[in-house]
């Protein structure tokens, strides 16, 4: 689950199912029952049905767990990380950095820098679009270092300038303003 939708469609299956939710959160489904391993695959096919799928190995979980970390470090952005990414994650997870950083690249084949650039990318585009922040107050409050790096970060993530970024939106939008 990566997303709220997600959370909400995965507590209207276990629901449905007949489950006791303690609660749901994104990647985290916590129930009263312990599941036999005839109710996890009738969970794991509810849910796969929705093209969501069960975690239940513990590495597949950790993984789930560094992409909710970083979700939530891109996200609540207003407060910058106190140390790296690396030592937050350490810390907050309680693995080797190492161990996570070979785990997550294996698992999507991606390393977990590259993965927070690029979550911290689409939630540029998201302020460039919807607050009508400018390219500075983004630069600021999503941490860089200058508006030159955010920049520079994002064109290399999208191929485009800012710039060009919120000129094809605007487009976009003009487009179906009709």
């Amino acid at each position: 689950m990566v997303c709220p939708c997600c959370q909400r469609v995965v507590e209207s299956e276990l629901v449905r199912l007949g489950f006791h939710l303690r609660y749901v959160d994104l990647g985290v489904a916590d129930i009263e029952e312990t599941l036999s391993v005839a109710q996890q695959q009738l969970v794991r096919s509810a849910l796969r049905k929705t093209g969501l799928e069960l975690l239940d190995d513990k590495k597949s979980i950790l993984v789930q767990k560094i992409i909710n970390t970083i979700r939530d470090v891109v996200r609540c952005s207003d407060e910058p990380l106190v140390y790296n990414l690396s030592v937050h994650l350490s810390s907050l997870l309680g693995h080797d950095y190492t161990y996570m950083s070979n785990l997550f690249s294996e698992k999507l084949g991606t390393t977990i820098e590259k993965f927070y650039i690029v979550r911290k990318i689409e939630r540029v585009k998201e302020l460039l679009i919807e607050d009508g922040l400018t390219l500075t107050a983004i630069a600021y409050k999503m941490h860089y270092s200058s508006v030159a790096h955010l920049s520079n970060q994002f064109k290399k993530v999208t191929s485009l300038t800012p710039s060009r970024f919120k000129q094809l939106q605007e487009k976009k939008y003009a487009m179906w303003s009709f």
